[in-house]
């Protein structure tokens, strides 16, 4: 009987997956069709997100970039739902201590008593922010949790949250790029160039993405997305369709 090669586990999949697709578009394989990324933000005006809950005033395009003003606190969301794919996005706070992030597999609605919206968060803090808040020094950017009551697993707990095992994002005014992998309930997230956090088993496998205003200004570019084949997601894994 021939020696058989256990299959990779599924964050070695993941590794796998963005180191084939982030070199550039994909060559066409059996079982997939041609893949290549897309911008999720057109560097023009915002054709493709929906306000949710902030203001007019609240977003606004210069020169390529979105400008997030952080108040009123709420969402933006994508006009459609996406399930398992990379994205990529770069952003810098522009104030000591700014709080942002995004939202993926979100229900793409804030909450009854809160103006956030239940999904995985990719968290984007500024690097004084735990000084500010008189919060422990793990409490910091590139945070992986779910949030309003979704249900994941941390690879690294912080209580339910996933911190990163590594510190490697600048401070207010400079750019940070951060890569999320999202495939099967699995969200693995590279900040500057090297994965250093990961999450798993989250209970939405399908949704929006959504771009968060909580109180600081921020500044968003070349956010672009790669969508991945579709996978074995339920009714109950995917977030309600929005009108």
């Amino acid at each position: 009987m021939k020696n058989i090669r256990p299959l990779p586990s599924l964050p070695a999949l993941l590794m796998l997956l963005a180191l084939f697709f982030l070199n550039g578009p994909a060559p066409r394989a059996q079982g997939f069709e041609m893949l290549s990324f897309k911008p999720l933000f057109n560097g023009k005006n915002l054709d493709g997100w929906v306000d949710v809950n902030t203001s007019k005033e609240t977003w606004k395009v210069k020169n390529g970039t979105l400008i997030c003003s952080g108040k009123p606190i709420g969402v933006m969301r994508s006009d459609r739902q996406y399930e398992n794919f990379i994205l990529e996005v770069e952003w810098k706070h522009m104030e000591a201590g700014g709080n942002s992030g995004i939202f993926v597999w979100s229900e793409g609605t804030p909450q009854e008593h809160d103006p956030l919206t239940k999904a995985i968060e990719v968290q984007m803090l500024e690097l004084d922010y735990a000084r500010q808040h008189n919060a422990t020094d793990d409490y910091v950017h590139g945070e992986l949790f779910p949030t309003m009551g979704m249900t994941a697993i941390p690879d690294n707990p912080r209580g339910i949250r996933s911190k990163s095992i590594e510190k490697r994002c600048k401070g207010k005014g400079e750019w940070n790029k951060y890569v999320v992998v999202c495939v099967d309930g699995t969200v693995k997230l590279s900040v500057n160039g090297k994965f250093v956090n990961g999450l798993r088993g989250s209970e939405r496998k399908k949704g929006y993405i959504c771009l968060e205003a909580e109180g600081a200004e921020i500044h968003f570019r070349n956010m672009r997305i790669l969508e991945l084949p579709s996978g074995v997601t339920s009714a109950e894994q995917t977030a309600p369709l929005v009108n």
